[in-house]
């Protein structure tokens, strides 16, 4: 019973712990949404994430172990997080309800795709062969993940700077993940041996998005307009 509370208890740290990134980017795609129609965006797109969670659970371990996956994920997390941010530095910032919507929701749940992988596998070792505590472990990350993106929605509206703040926590993550690739970390700890244990190349990846968002971002032009 002991064995069974400290498992439970460990999947809900795991949850509080790898959710974070995951609502600042449902709170970055949907936050230039209003009332309902933000609402159907986080509705819609946690959805999806849910059905993508359940499928990543039971192929993780083996996903995971295809060669360049991570360097792959990572190159389009830094994709992900220069998009939301172009929109800040764009000409124009009217956009039709409906494609926005429909851009909100492609976004949430390709980066719940890539940003789950870590999170569903951590859950996956602790579950060990439980699938009730595998569930229990992806069914609470889901209303974490709406909460935290609600209040750091609410952030956003208020301070625009904390929108820079989560683009740049998600290029970081990016860094992150593409040094965990074991290519990656054989060529980097090669040049400079334990690099992949220190922030550098996170940081690389945050200031490559800065560059990429101040020198391209302003040129990207959002047709106005309604269908």
């Amino acid at each position: 019973m002991l064995e069974l509370i400290m498992k439970v208890l460990s999947i809900v740290l795991l949850d509080l712990i790898l959710s974070g990134d995951n609502a600042v980017v449902i709170a970055l795609a949907t936050r230039k949404l209003e009332g309902k129609q933000r609402e159907k965006a986080i509705l819609i797109g946690t959805a999806g994430a849910i059905v993508l969670r359940v499928t990543l659970m039971l192929v993780a371990i083996q996903l995971l172990a295809i060669p360049f996956v991570k360097i792959v994920g990572s190159l389009l997390l830094l994709y992900i997080a220069y998009d939301l941010l172009a929109e800040e530095t764009e000409e124009t910032q009217e956009v039709t309800a409906g494609a926005s919507l429909a851009a909100a929701v492609r976004t949430i749940i390709l980066a719940d795709l890539v940003m789950s992988l870590d999170n569903i596998l951590a859950i996956a070792g602790v579950s060990g062969e439980s699938k009730l505590l595998a569930v229990f472990g992806l069914a609470i990350s889901i209303p974490l993940i709406i909460f935290g993106s609600q209040l750091i929605l609410k952030i956003m509206d208020r301070f625009s700077l904390v929108v820079w703040i989560g683009g740049v926590l998600i290029a970081y993550t990016s860094g992150k993940m593409f040094v965990e690739d074991q290519y990656i970390a054989h060529v980097v700890n090669g040049w400079i041996p334990n690099l992949t244990h220190t922030v550098v190349v996170p940081m690389i990846f945050c200031l490559v998005l800065l560059f990429l968002v101040f020198t391209m971002g302003g040129k990207k032009l959002v047709k106005v307009g309604s269908k």
